[in-house]
């Protein structure tokens, strides 16, 4: 036996040497076309990664459509990514987010896939640069915080985390790549409590008042060589004249607003920032011939010879509807231009702080009939200074293992508790323990919490699912992040791997499994109503026994063969049914997982000794553990059977030796060794001893 445990090991240990599977590939366009919302529809791939258009009715870009798998492989609980699709606007706005794929075995066979699917609704209006994390506000941190908190998923959170990753990820990435302009956060604003007297002068000083002036001559020159060369006979007749006297402030800064405009002007600037607290105001001013916009334009929209570009992406330009009235310390040749107020939506990306470029288009007609229209461009480049300004810094959201942490934080600190009073227990004192007199109820005690504290409320049944998840992740090269979004289940896995190799699989079987707990009170209970126990013979035990590898070797086959069927093959477990979701699921599953904990008013424990798959991997340590940690005494075996005959496990061979890829570490048989009235041995040595005096005398 203790060969064929090493040799299981030894195979459990070959994923990570296997090599990495192929990346998730793209769905064929002909599915996602079909889920795209009309009117808009899908437009031509722009990567291999399945990064599509997003087409509106008339057949412009609107936005991008992806899928997250390709993008952003994250590991679930199963090993595998889930998938989505994401369908983002030109301004990273989620416009739909849809569930394509996924193989979480909570949802898979658990909870069913509607609060899956319910999750992804809450995207929607939101935006890639908003804040968002999954769950509750913790502490103070809800207390008018600017974090946007997603309603999670009960008995799911950890996978709904995963999946809010995956999103995040692959819009960014997407976002990075197509939509430079979209800020990553907030960008400065004015801060209203700056305050310093600044003059006309001051601004021109200062260079808050930018200016650039080009004459008839200059703007000749930028049509030489072109039809439109001598269409301007009044820029020929005074080529030093100015044809566009441009001046450009922002006028955001109340400190700067109040050296260019007049009261009644500040007053009206002053009511449309508190309507429009995210708009820039931008004063343009020009005295040339220009004029800034076409006999044309209709007031309340965009400008249409003015445009504005930051980093190399445009800029929205609208005009803000204000009457201009000039301060009387601007110069009298100023008031007598044409002045206008524009705005631009600083959460669309532009910056005051950062340089931009205003540009102004020059047009000129050719012909008198169906004339010929071109045109040029000049540039005025402006940045605000920064000490007007305060840069608002996003929210931070947390590393999900930090959010995972703080929102467990009162279960984590009781487990953390309840282990560190038993683990010392059992290592140092297990022999004091055993010998309690009230050993049972103690036990008893100390399981219900397990049942009730680790399973059904801390959701912290262990399961097979995730040593194979993990090996899934090192076969395809990916993270093994996910074990951080369940922080509860970690720790326990924690003290589980610490028993494997001290006890075997004694620790986590024996006092820290809900399902096996249950089991046990299942035993109990049968005994209460005088069932009839049944107990295989030997040999049948010993064959039994076996079946749990052959269930572990066949689940670790699955995984390496066939992982889209592994969330189904995992059902032999049936700690989801009777834990995870406290029998809530279809018929099937309940009776099944009813079957076994049944079974155990007759059979002790049979799940856990016969098909466990989870225990045959941590029977593993039974054959790698470093001591025997259980007494043992020469007579023990010959001729003592007693503690052989009362292991309910059958884990005591009939030499006296303990079999601990078995043992389930009860203490039962600790109890028997240290009770002088029980133990064969100890009550031998007594009569012997009583019988030494009498013959004396």
């Amino acid at each position: 036996m203790r060969a064929v445990l090493i040799v299981l090991f030894v195979l459990l240990a070959l994923p990570a040497r296997i090599e990495a599977a192929p990346k998730v590939m793209p769905s064929p366009p002909e599915r996602i076309a079909a889920l795209i919302v009309p009117p808009m529809t899908l437009g031509e791939p722009l990567s291999e990664d399945g990064v599509y258009e997003l087409l509106n009715s008339g057949g412009a870009l609107a936005g991008y459509v992806f899928e997250t798998g390709p993008l952003a492989p994250l590991p679930g609980f199963s090993g595998a990514p889930i998938n989505m699709l994401v369908v983002l606007d030109l301004n990273g706005r989620f416009l739909d987010v849809k569930l394509l794929d996924h193989n979480e075995p909570i949802f898979v066979s658990g909870l069913g896939q509607a609060p899956f699917h319910a999750f992804f609704e809450q995207y929607p209006g939101l935006s890639i640069a908003d804040p968002m994390v999954v769950g509750n506000a913790y502490g103070a941190g809800g207390a008018g915080s600017d974090l946007i908190y997603l309603d999670g998923v009960t008995k799911a959170t950890a996978s709904v985390r995963i999946a809010h990753e995956t999103l995040l990820a692959a819009a960014l990435k997407v976002a990075r790549e197509r939509m430079q302009g979209i800020a990553s956060g907030p960008p400065a604003a004015p801060d209203p409590d700056h305050d310093e007297t600044l003059s006309w002068d001051d601004l021109v000083a200062q260079g808050l008042a930018a200016h650039r002036r080009v004459s008839n001559a200059e703007v000749d020159a930028l049509f030489k060589g072109t039809i439109w060369a001598d269409d301007d006979p009044e820029a020929k007749a005074e080529p030093e004249a100015p044809f566009l006297d441009l001046w450009l402030i922002d006028i955001g800064p109340p400190s700067v607003a109040r050296a260019a405009l007049d009261a009644s002007t500040l007053a009206e600037l002053q009511d449309f920032q508190q309507i429009s607290p995210d708009d820039e105001p931008l004063l343009v001013i020009d005295t040339g011939r220009h004029g800034l916009v076409s006999p044309d334009f209709v007031r309340n929209t965009a400008p249409d010879r003015l445009t504005a570009e930051q980093g190399g992406l445009p800029v929205a330009l609208r005009d803000a509807d204000l009457l201009v009235g000039l301060s009387d310390q601007v110069p009298e040749a100023l008031h007598d231009g044409t002045a206008m107020i524009l705005r631009t939506d600083r959460r669309l990306g532009f910056n005051p702080v950062q340089d931009w470029l205003l540009n102004v288009q020059i047009v000129r007609q050719h012909g008198m009939f169906q004339p010929e229209t071109g045109s040029q461009h000049i540039q005025i480049a402006a940045r605000s200074d920064p000490r007007f300004f305060k840069t608002i810094e996003p929210p931070q959201t947390l590393p999900p293992w930090r959010e995972a942490l703080l929102n467990r934080e009162s279960d984590l600190i009781l487990l953390a508790g309840g282990l560190a009073a038993l683990l010392p227990l059992l290592l140092l004192r297990q022999s004091w323990l055993a010998g309690l007199r009230s050993f049972t109820p103690v036990r008893l005690a100390i399981l219900a919490v397990v049942v009730g504290f680790v399973g059904w409320w801390g959701q912290g049944q262990l399961s097979i699912v995730t040593p194979l998840a993990t090996a899934r992740a090192l076969i395809d090269g990916g993270s093994l992040n996910f074990l951080l979004y369940d922080p509860f289940s970690l720790v326990i896995w924690g003290a589980a791997i610490l028993g494997f190799f001290l006890w075997g699989r004694g620790l986590f079987c024996g006092w820290l499994c809900p399902f096996g707990a249950l089991q046990e009170f299942a035993h109990h209970i049968g005994r209460a109503l005088r069932l009839p126990r049944i107990e295989p013979r030997a040999v049948w035990d010993a064959r039994l026994k076996l079946v749990k590898f052959a269930a572990l070797a066949g689940l670790v086959a699955t995984m390496l063969i066939s992982p889209g069927h592994l969330d189904k093959a995992v059902e032999i477990e049936p700690f989801k049914t009777a834990i995870t979701v406290f029998f809530i699921r279809d018929w099937y599953y309940v009776a099944y997982a009813g079957f076994w904990l049944v079974l155990g008013m007759f059979v002790f424990k049979g799940f856990c000794r016969y098909l466990c798959p989870l225990g045959a991997l941590m029977a593993i340590g039974g054959a790698l553990r470093g001591r025997d940690w259980i007494p043992r005494r020469a007579e023990c075996g010959t001729p003592c059977q007693l503690c052989r005959v009362r292991c309910n496990y059958a884990a005591i061979r009939k030499s006296g030796e303990i079999d601990y890829a078995e043992c389930f570490q009860c203490l039962d048989c600790v109890t028997i060794h240290d009770d002088a009235r029980q133990c064969v041995p100890l009550v031998l040595s007594r009569r012997r001893a009583l019988r030494i005096p009498e013959a004396a005398e």
